[in-house]
């Protein structure tokens, strides 16, 4: 069996290590944390397939220094919808979510502050890699309330039955690898 899993993003290749889910399967592990040249390259990628919009909205963590990178490449504003509340927050908006890499319940909190900026703007949600697409979902109903038009959902990578739907946009795919 082999250790790495080679992926093509955008022309970019990357062996990403492979790591058990259960035993039956593994899913090929995605971090864009400290891969500077590829999170330049994705967010050059991604932004040209993109429609017009507002603000980029990230669940925290490992999609940040692509929103970062976007919102640079772009000269649009990013948020994070954090896993705990701060004491900045003022009238944070919570939902729950459940994502196939972590485990239970997880918690995601928008600051109201935030929600205001982007009061009825057109958004970009945005992850690493969808799977199950829950912290998508997730996202999306933070940025709902504040009435905020979602105009797209992307990542840079669509695992297993993600890659093909049609209400994402992404630059390549990861399997889920049968053992």
């Amino acid at each position: 069996m082999d250790k790495y899993y080679t992926v093509d993003i955008a022309g970019m290749k990357r062996d990403l290590l492979r790591c058990s889910l259960n035993e039956h399967l593994d899913i090929a592990a995605f971090i864009i944390f400290g891969d500077v040249e590829l999170t330049v390259h994705a967010a050059k990628e991604l932004i040209k397939k993109l429609p017009d919009f507002d603000f980029i909205v990230t669940p925290e963590a490992k999609s940040i220094p692509l929103a970062y990178e976007m919102s640079r490449q772009s000269g649009k504003k990013y948020f994070v919808a954090r896993k705990k509340a701060k004491v900045y927050m003022k009238d944070p908006v919570t939902v729950n979510v459940n994502s196939i890499t972590t485990k239970g319940t997880q918690t995601l909190i928008l600051d109201g502050v935030d929600g205001e900026q982007m009061r009825g703007k057109r958004i970009v949600i945005l992850d690493d890699v969808i799977s199950t697409g829950e912290s998508l979902r997730a996202v999306e109903e933070l940025v709902k309330k504040f009435d905020c038009e979602v105009v797209a959902k992307a990542a840079v990578l669509a695992e297993g039955d993600a890659y093909n739907r049609d209400d994402i946009t992404v630059l390549g795919y990861i399997p889920l690898i049968e053992k």
